[in-house]
């Protein structure tokens, strides 16, 4: 005599929490097997599994296949990853949230304005089809954290920023593919040097902290370093130049000159151009006119026509050296006292990550004057050609002579 729904239902909600899927299978197959005819209809009334379901246990029983020890389907079975289905998506989601990707320079993850609705929405019209929580966990697996579904503001909102953020993408991803170098530079904020406390921590001994001293309110003796980056975008390698004096857009060039001579020239034996972006303030202002004029002479000694691209106001995190350099940088000295000038170069020298960043560091000893002031006759000698769009933040910087031992292009 058959059982009725109900005592099936009984049965199979005791020990249903306690089953795996595969176990959950295989007992409602051998439960409809042992009702004989109308036995699998009955079973996936009681216990909610598809008919398909059931029959796949049944074969299962049939042909005695045990599955390897861990595994719950056959290998091969289920749904592909949509990686696999579909390999572009990663690179076409990339290239659609990379323009407008942010990063914080004391965080590794990165983050992105646009919500995931609206980036599967136009993936899927890209011929990617995708849900909006996928988009979400590729997201996250690519290092990215929606924070919002709007940009936030980040000081003054100048009415042609994302236009200048499209026009320095357009600029980027042209410079890669015709072979030019690419640096984004920055100076990281300033350290100071001593048995002071960093920020983070590290694993230590239980109950054995570093000792630092209690408060960090330095007197003019106490040295300082401030760490000038250089990122190659093409390479994904990191140059850090640490200055002991001042952060002046003498040292700003400075550091892109000692980047040229220890390793771009070497990495780039035909450049003719270089592409720097840099933000619109600080010591690489797009106002100063010491950048401009030292830029001038860096680009007369190399014969190197330098495109200096600046981000708008206010957004400085957006710039690539940020959240690909120093993020990683101050993640690798977190919790360790910066005790020497020593101690600094090792920690950044041996900053590296998963996918290859290697980093050059070296120490600057020279002195660099504050306050100079760049007279207008000076400035005449800079050979500076403006772009037609926003010639002050995007402009062209040419010798007043090419070099002989250069090599051509």
């Amino acid at each position: 005599m058959k059982p009725s729904l109900a005592e099936l239902k009984a049965k199979f909600r005791a020990v249903w929490p306690l089953l795996n899927e595969r176990t959950r299978r295989l007992l409602a197959a051998n439960e409809a097997r042992t009702l004989g005819y109308g036995g699998v209809s009955l079973v996936r009334r009681a216990c909610g599994m598809s008919r398909r379901v059931i029959g796949k246990g049944l074969q299962e029983i049939a042909a005695g296949a045990s599955l390897p020890p861990g595994r719950q389907r056959r290998p091969g079975a289920g749904r592909k990853r949509i990686q696999v289905s579909d390999p572009g998506i990663l690179k076409a989601l990339e290239g659609l949230v990379e323009p407008e990707a942010r990063g914080d320079p004391e965080s590794p993850l990165r983050w992105t304005c646009k919500s995931t609705r609206a980036i599967a929405r136009v993936l899927t019209r890209q011929r990617h089809r995708i849900s909006a929580p996928k988009v979400g966990q590729l997201l996250h697996d690519l290092g990215y954290s929606l924070q919002s579904n709007r940009k936030t503001e980040e000081g003054q909102d100048h009415p042609d920023r994302d236009a200048q953020f499209r026009y320095i993408n357009r600029v980027v991803k042209r410079s890669l593919v015709q072979g030019i170098p690419v640096i984004s530079t920055d100076t990281k904020k300033k350290e100071l040097i001593g048995n002071f406390a960093n920020t983070g921590r590290q694993w230590r001994p239980v109950k054995q902290p570093r000792q630092v001293k209690g408060h960090d309110f330095p007197t003019p003796a106490v040295p300082r370093v401030y760490p000038r980056g250089i990122y190659d975008l093409g390479r994904n390698r990191g140059f850090v130049n640490l200055g002991t004096d001042h952060d002046t857009g003498e040292f700003a060039v400075a550091s892109i000159r000692g980047w040229w001579q220890h390793e771009g020239r070497r990495l780039y034996p035909r450049a003719r151009r270089l592409l720097i972006t840099v933000d619109a303030g600080g010591s690489n202002g797009w106002r100063l006119r010491l950048w401009k004029l030292e830029l001038q002479k860096f680009a007369d000694a190399s014969g190197l026509c330098l495109t200096v691209c600046h981000f708008p106001p206010g957004t400085s995190k957006w710039n690539k050296v940020e959240h690909r350099l120093f993020s990683f940088i101050s993640s690798n000295w977190r919790g360790e006292p910066l005790r020497d000038y020593e101690t600094v170069v090792k920690l950044i020298a041996r900053t590296t990550t998963a996918k290859g960043l290697k980093v050059t560091c070296r120490l600057d000893r020279q002195q660099y004057v504050t306050g100079r002031k760049v007279t207008p006759a000076e400035m005449e000698q800079v050979n500076l050609q403006r772009h037609s769009f926003h010639g002050e933040w995007n402009y062209d910087i040419k010798p007043h002579r090419t070099l002989r031992a250069l090599p051509k292009a």
